[in-house]
C-alpha cells in the first residue's frame, strides 16, 4: 500500500498529538485525518476530523467500523500509552485492554489494511535476572503488583493472535521506551522534575530513553510506510541514574526500598491501588531494551538517551526562568 488517503489516529487526545497531526498533514499528498477519541483535541485544522467515539463502550467496535469504512480508512494508529499508568488506569487496570480489544474488532469488520499498536518497553518488568539487552523475543513478565501492567501484556497477546490470524492485514507494534523531551507531561517527567528525586538505597541502574523527536518520526513512518512486526523504539546509549540526576542537578534521596514501599503519596500521581514497587524497581533493577531491529527498520535516531534527557531538563528549566 502507498501512503495512504485516510488516517485514523485514537489514544492520541493529549501530549503528542498535535505534533503528530501536523507530521502526518506534511505528507505528499497531504492524507484526510479522523481523531477518534471520547474527547477529541478538535483541532483548528483544516484536513482534521474529530470523531467522537468512547473505545470503552460496549458497542465502539460498531461504531468504530462504520466510520473506517464510510471514510475509507486505509491505516489507524493507536496512541495510548503513557509512561506509567495513568490514575484511570490504575482505578481501571482492564481499560486499555478493552480498548484494543474493540480496536482489533472493528479493524476486522472494516478491513482496514494497516494497523499501528503503541505498546511499552516496561512491559517486559525491571527483574535483576534480566540480561543486559531485552530483545523483542524475551517473554514478557510486568511486575507483581502491576494489574496495569498484567492487562497490557494481555492486550499485546490478543494483538498476535489478531496478527496470525489476519496475514494481510499489516500491524505495527511500537515497544516504546521512557520518551521525553520539551513536550514531556507525564508521571515519569513529573517524578523527575523534583529537585530532590528519591531513589533506591544501594541500587544505580542504567536507564535509557528515546526522545520524543524520535518518537514522533516512528509513528509517521509505521503509519504512512510497510513495518509489519514488533519493535523495541528507544533511543542509543544508557546512562546510570546518578549520572541524569547530576547532569540535572538534582539532589538524590536514597531511601531503603522497604520504606519507598511505604510512601506511596511520593509518587507524582498520588495514592495507587499498586504498590510503589511498581514504579520503584524501575529505578532499581535493569530493564534496558535492544534498539536494533528498531532502528534497522526505522533509522537511526537522532537524539541518545543522554541528549533526549538533556532536552527535557534544559526545557524545564527554561520553563521556570519564564514563570
Amino acid at each position: 500500500m502507498s501512503s495512504p488517503a485516510c488516517i485514523a489516529v485514537t489514544g492520541f487526545d493529549s501530549g503528542w498529538g498535535p505534533a503528530l497531526f501536523r507530521r502526518l498533514l506534511g505528507g505528499s499528498p497531504c492524507p484526510r485525518i479522523l481523531e477518534i477519541d471520547r474527547h477529541p483535541l478538535l483541532q483548528d485544522l483544516e484536513q482534521v476530523e474529530s470523531v467522537p467515539i468512547d473505545l470503552s463502550e460496549t458497542d465502539s467496535d460498531r461504531k468504530l467500523a462504520e466510520v473506517l469504512t464510510q471514510n475509507s480508512v486505509e491505516a489507524l494508529v493507536h496512541g495510548g500509552c503513557p509512561a506509567f499508568a495513568t490514575r484511570a488506569e490504575e482505578t481501571n487496570p482492564e481499560s486499555e485492554l478493552g480498548r484494543v480489544r474493540a480496536l482489533l474488532r472493528a479493524a476486522d469488520q472494516s478491513g482496514l489494511r494497516r494497523l499501528v499498536i503503541s505498546s511499552s518497553t516496561l512491559l517486559y518488568g525491571a527483574r535483576p535476572d534480566n540480561p543486559n539487552f531485552l530483545t523483542e523475543s524475551h517473554p514478557l513478565r510486568g511486575h507483581p503488583h502491576a494489574r496495569w501492567l498484567a492487562a497490557r501484556i494481555e492486550a499485546e497477546e490478543s494483538v498476535r493472535k489478531f496478527s496470525l490470524e489476519h496475514p494481510k492485514m499489516e500491524l505495527t507494534v511500537l515497544r516504546i521506551g521512557w520518551a521525553i523531551g520539551p513536550m514531556s507531561s507525564h508521571p515519569v517527567s513529573k517524578f523527575f522534575s523534583r529537585s530532590s528525586v528519591p531513589t533506591c538505597l544501594g541500587h544505580d541502574p542504567q536507564i535509557q530513553f528515546v526522545h520524543e523527536e524520535d518518537l514522533l518520526s516512528v509513528y509517521e513512518r509505521a503509519v504512512c510506510e510497510s513495518h509489519p512486526g514488533t519493535f523495541n523504539i528507544v533511543a542509543r546509549g544508557v546512562l546510570p541514574l546518578s549520572t541524569l540526576l547530576a547532569l540535572a542537578g538534582k539532589q538524590k534521596w536514597p531511601l531503603p526500598p522497604m520504606l519507598l514501599d511505604r510512601l506511596s503519596g511520593l509518587l507524582p500521581w498520588g495514592s495507587s491501588p499498586d504498590k510503589p514497587s511498581a514504579f520503584y524497581d524501575y529505578l532499581r533493577y535493569l530493564w534496558v531494551a535492544e534498539g536494533e531491529r528498531g532502528w534497522a527498520e526505522f533509522g537511526e535516531p537522532r537524539y541518545t538517551s543522554r541528549e533526549a534527557w538533556i532536552s527535557f531538563v534544559s526545557s524545564a528549566r527554561m520553563s521556570q526562568y519564564r514563570s
